[in-house]
């Protein structure tokens, strides 16, 4: 019997990369193409034996494929590669329409929200691994820690799927990449206006998302966190089963007493004022204690048991760029997050507050898009109030995107420091290792932060740095 094929257009992206390792454990030969950037998945790509080509080219494109999966990015459908790809007459599918696919021959497990999906689909995919139910997964990170990668094809009954609210391919379809996907069981963790390149206003995602809930099938269970305005809108109107989750005494299940120490976030989880467990992780932060509950709450419907979850759950140990530790020099602790958003902002830096309450935190801030940088620019402002010092990057542009002169790191910058903040420009690794110098402190966190290619600043600053 043939072994089939997969060609996929633009495959460094996390939710490509994954998605490509999940066909390579299914048993097909994998292939794909992207620009000649370094990426953060190159490393795990090259570990599951699939090679990349360099740029894009029609000549890459055998009649042979069975399948070619194309990203929304580099010209989504438009991409040379995907037109020669149609021409030949061969299958090709944009990366959403190709989750939604596979999942279908799942218990399918949609993890949705503006903030917190990958780390909440990355800790379901971990537990129930750990639990020995071999679940399939694709999450948009370019590995999971315990799990050493960001995708797998399983043989248990559940498919998990982080499920983005982002359009299919821009300027040619318009449909959000989750609705493409049918679970049976959704989470939405929150929900707030972003991308603005897609999305008008909030309402429009909140609709994007009700939609979402309309796709579900078999056992139909929405999970979603009351303590967002957004998510109560939706879960009011969907008539399926909830069950509710988070901090406020409205929510099903509510986060009783919790605490940040050794590195470690405890807490209690109680039903109807009743505890029912209590949970430990090696995750910081508010926004964790939820993303872990929400991820318990998925376990416990599967049929796990709150003793098993508590078990499995303190052997996940993150994802890569989500407050990922990278390493120390005397006084210096590494860190990297992918956070862009002012609220995932302010999450990540008062969470490494919390674990780390004596130390000079330093973040190294590269915005990300002109559109988003633009339209959140006040909320900016007050989403570093955690950090002792800001460095702030120049924008990071999106290929689908024109640069906008009307919006600037200069601009961003200014505004902090009329807003009292400690906020400096560096336009290159050379001067945020010059901020750096400056800091005459015992013990300092230095993080770098943003959606674009920050991350690869840390070698540079790791090693300009001096430890005195």
């Amino acid at each position: 019997m043939k072994k089939k094929s997969a060609y996929f257009v633009g495959i460094k992206g996390v939710g490509m990369t994954a998605l490509s390792i999940y066909f390579k454990e299914k048993g097909y030969t994998v292939k794909g193409s992207d620009t000649e950037a370094v990426f953060h998945t190159d490393k795990i790509l090259s570990r599951f034996h699939i090679p990349v080509v360099r740029g894009f080219d029609k000549k890459n494109i055998s009649k042979n494929y069975d399948l070619v999966v194309v990203t929304g990015a580099h010209g989504g459908i438009k991409n040379s590669e995907a037109q020669e790809a149609k021409e030949k007459g061969l299958k090709v599918v944009m990366h959403g329409q190709a989750l939604g696919e596979e999942m279908k021959k799942y218990c399918g497990i949609s993890i949705s929200g503006t903030h917190g999906k990958t780390t909440t689909s990355a800790l379901v995919a971990s537990i129930l691994t750990h639990a020995g139910c071999d679940p399939s997964y694709v999450v948009g990170t370019s590995d999971i820690l315990d799990l050493t990668a960001p995708g797998h094809y399983g043989r248990g009954k559940y498919f998990i799927a982080e499920a983005d609210e982002y359009i299919t391919s821009p300027g040619f379809d318009s449909t959000p990449r989750f609705l493409w996907q049918h679970p049976e069981i959704l989470v939405i963790t929150n929900i707030e206006y972003d991308h603005p390149d897609a999305y008008s206003d909030v309402s429009e995602i909140e609709n994007a998302f009700y939609k979402l809930t309309q796709n579900l099938k078999g056992e139909k269970i929405l999970i979603g966190c009351c303590d967002n305005n957004s998510v109560l809108k939706v879960l009011k109107k969907y008539k399926g089963k909830i069950l509710t989750y988070g901090f406020s005494k409205n929510a099903m299940y509510q986060v009783g007493s919790f605490k940040f120490e050794k590195g470690k976030t405890t807490f209690d989880i109680t039903k109807s004022g009743a505890k029912v467990a209590q949970v430990s992780t090696y995750l910081t932060g508010k926004h964790n204690i939820l993303n872990s509950l929400a991820a318990s709450l998925v376990c416990r419907t599967v049929g796990l048991s709150w003793d098993e979850i508590s078990e499995n759950i303190l052997k996940f140990k993150g994802s890569r760029r989500r407050f990922e530790f990278i390493r120390e020099k005397g006084k210096f602790r590494f860190y990297d997050d992918y956070a862009h958003h002012p609220t995932e902002i302010a999450a990540t830096v008062s969470g490494a507050r919390m674990f780390f309450p004596d130390f000079y935190i330093t973040v190294i801030f590269q915005p990300h898009t002109y559109s988003r940088t633009k339209s959140l620019f006040k909320q900016f402002l007050t989403s570093f109030d955690w950090a002792d010092k800001i460095l702030i990057a120049p924008i990071y542009a999106s290929a689908r995107e024109e640069k906008d002169t009307s919006v600037s790191s200069e601009m961003l910058v200014a505004a902090l420091v009329k807003n009292g903040k400690n906020a400096y420009l560096v336009n290159r690794p050379t001067d945020a290792v010059k901020g750096i110098k400056n800091n005459e402190v015992k013990k300092e966190l230095i993080i770098t932060m943003g959606a674009g290619d920050i991350n690869t600043w840390q070698d540079e600053i790791y090693k300009g740095v001096q430890v005195t």
